[in-house]
């Protein structure tokens, strides 16, 4: 619960202590995806940060009767004198600028300003300066400048997740404008969570090291006085990597519910958008997968494909005993309970609807692609060794006709990530069927991955052969055998929580910044992977957090990703890293 109450409790208090009517007026980062009339294309973005935490309903139960965008507001001159008008922003130079031209000409008969992030001394006096009429009557900082995708999952949403592959020469103001960007977003984090932290970072990333350092003299130093919190036995941990140390976990097919519908569909903000994949009724076209407000995703989204398809037809039976008592209406007191008991009869069928269609969709799409096929070799490349079989498995994929371009590329390159060093005769080989069988395939991808987050790239041990105890592991589990072949893989975070639980987490791998050290375990982790997480990561913290080893882990990243999203970052970097010619 923790990141969601953060932005929840920020949201009642900035509306609950306001009477009377309101308009609440958001910016592109802060709104987009509460279901409200907004313009239908700004609607569709759906990149918001109130909207996962806030529904319509309890927005109208605190008297908010608008939600407007700020640059949709600058465009009208209609006076409304008989609403308060509540902004919520990123305190950016564009969204100043729209306030003090807002100010200078008031709509509202109040205005109460709230913004996610901390204010320049310069930017509260350019406010001042510009509300002439005295009709501010606050501005206050509500940490929020975060996306509490789940209790212990945050994102930024970063358009531009790219830069964090490219060398600062190519572009040193885009690669400041995202280091920026994720310090901002990392101290509302620890402001919202009244923490200051002990800060490492991943050793061999350069990016890594430069937002580390750049949050530190932000919190220890610019704004030392704002994250003086009251002194805890034990620091937090802030613990900053890199997406390209396991380069992996974003290309496997994923068989657990969250992760498998952000893989095969898509999830953005916790909604779903239907229309990617066919024609739906209206409203159906996009659904909410929230563990807030759906109480059997809650219980389902780290289940394995297979329970799901059961535990879905026991809520299919549940809601048929339920609408056929609803059949047997025969008096007064049976209507009236009926009406009762309505709007929880239509949520629940809602809800029987809306699991029965994303499992049947997805079960066409596994079908259609010939994913346990695929998936079985990526399981085998990603976890245990035998480079010839690997070789053989690929090539007969690559060679099936069933199998899609997206699903070849990713078989190639978790190859290529295997058996770089072992292999290169067998990897051109590759290369070059992949070329022929592909016509979307960009030459020179696969190398490119292998340039950005090949071995001689990463920190830690991302096949768990480098480490003897790792090493033992992965041979005890291979005697044991795995319950599921298509959910063996565990992610390089799964390791590195461990290490930290166990007190294990090695300085040169890991290097503190400045002189803040840390003596024994800390209570509180919070783990940002620059480059963007994805929803297998967020389930093993999910599943570490339950088994109560003293440490609460929070899971952070730039992005949330599935394995589209990481190719399409990774092919513009490519793009970039073509064209100028900076890059050595």
């Amino acid at each position: 619960m923790v990141l969601v109450s953060a932005v929840r409790d920020y949201v009642n208090r900035m509306l609950q202590d306001i009477s009377g009517m309101k308009v609440l007026i958001l910016d592109s980062q802060t709104a987009f995806g509460i279901h409200v009339n907004l313009e239908a294309d700004m609607v569709a973005m759906m990149v918001s940060i109130v909207s996962v935490v806030y529904s319509q309903s309890e927005l109208l139960q605190k008297e908010v009767f608008l939600v407007e965008l700020i640059d949709s507001i600058s465009k009208s001159k209609e006076s409304m004198s008989h609403l308060k008008a509540v902004y919520f922003l990123r305190p950016t130079s564009e969204n100043i600028q729209h306030m003090r031209r807002q100010l200078s000409n008031p709509r509202f008969g109040e205005y109460h300003l709230f913004f996610s992030n901390m204010l320049k001394d310069t930017e509260i006096h350019l406010l001042a300066d510009s509300d002439e009429q005295e009709v501010v009557q606050q501005v206050q900082e509500f940490y929020a400048d975060f996306i509490a995708v789940d209790p212990y999952h945050f994102t930024l949403n970063m358009p531009s997740n790219h830069h964090y592959m490219l060398p600062a020469v190519v572009d040193p103001s885009s690669l400041q404008h995202f280091c920026d960007r994720a310090v901002d977003g990392i101290a509302a984090v620890f402001l919202a969570l009244k923490r200051r932290p002990i800060i490492r970072y991943s050793s061999t990333s350069d990016i890594a090291k430069r937002i580390a350092h750049e949050t530190a003299k932000l919190m220890y130093q610019q704004e030392s006085g704002l994250f003086d919190f009251r002194r805890m036995e034990m620091s937090p941990l802030l613990l900053i990597v890199d997406r390209r140390d396991d380069p992996v976990t974003p290309l496997l097919n994923q068989w657990t519910y969250q992760a498998m519908v952000n893989e095969l569909i898509g999830i953005q903000d916790n909604k779903v958008d239907l229309r990617s994949i066919g024609k739906f009724p209206k409203d159906q076209e996009e659904v909410v997968l929230s563990s807030e407000q759906d109480a059997f995703f809650k219980a389902n989204m780290y289940e394995n494909f297979g329970d799901i398809g059961m535990n879905i037809k026991r809520m299919v039976d549940d809601f048929q005993q339920v609408a056929k008592s609803n059949q047997t209406i025969q008096t007064i007191e049976d209507m009236a309970k009926f009406v009762d008991n309505y709007p929880e009869y239509r949520k629940m069928h809602g809800n029987v609807s809306k699991h029965v269609t994303l499992v049947t969709e997805m079960s066409k799409i596994v079908e259609e692609r010939k994913l346990m096929l695929v998936s079985e070799t990526e399981q085998e490349l990603a976890c245990n060794g035998g480079q010839v079989a690997a070789f053989e498995a690929v090539t007969n994929l690559l060679n099936n006709e069933s199998i899609s371009d997206i699903d070849r590329l990713c078989l190639v390159m978790l190859y290529a990530l295997r058996y770089e060093k072992e292999s290169p005769v067998q990897l051109m080989q590759l290369f070059n069927k992949l070329a022929s069988r592909s016509a979307k395939y960009k030459p020179g991808l696969v190398q490119f991955l292998l340039k950005q987050a090949g071995v001689d790239k990463r920190t830690g041990d991302l096949y768990g052969n480098r480490d003897f105890l790792n090493i033992a592991r992965n041979m005890a589990r291979g005697l044991k055998g795995v319950e599921n072949v298509y959910t063996q893989h565990q992610p390089l975070l799964f390791q590195t929580m461990e290490s930290i639980t166990k007190g294990r987490l090695r300085d040169v791998d890991f290097p503190y910044v400045g002189n803040h050290f840390q003596q024994g375990r800390p209570q509180e982790v919070i783990i940002f992977i620059i480059g963007g997480t994805t929803y297998e990561e967020s389930r093993s913290v999910a599943l570490q957090n339950a088994s109560n080893s003293g440490i609460r882990f929070i899971l952070g990243g730039s992005a949330v990703l599935n394995s589209k999203r990481f190719l399409k970052d990774l092919g513009e970097a490519q793009r970039i890293s073509r064209t100028s010619t900076s890059v050595v």
